[in-house]
């Protein structure tokens, strides 16, 4: 498995050839929760299995709490835990959306 397998979107702003699937954990999972295909969810899913991707998830700030809201489904861990509906924006978004 490597990163070129998932969307080139997901990686717009850095070199996909730098981006370790180790090293790079949250940065991967992020993404593809937030802006991936149902094919990269399958890639990382394989990879790191829900228990990895919900623990790395959970401490994720800006996380859309969409992606939170799945992942809390799929792993049992309740949405409260999740940073990014805990932690309030000191600029909030203009639409509530």
């Amino acid at each position: 498995m490597q990163i070129k397998d998932l969307s080139n979107h997901l990686f717009w702003d850095v070199d996909i050839h730098k981006i370790d699937f180790d090293k790079n954990k949250k940065l991967i999972i992020q993404r593809t929760l937030d802006y991936g295909l149902l094919s990269d969810w399958k890639i990382i899913f394989d990879y790191y299995g829900i228990k990895e991707i919900a623990k790395t998830a959970i401490s994720l700030k800006d996380l859309d709490k969409k992606s939170a809201s799945l992942i809390s489904l799929l792993s049992g861990i309740p949405i409260e835990t999740f940073l990014c509906c805990i932690t309030k924006q000191s600029i909030p978004k203009h639409w509530g959306f």
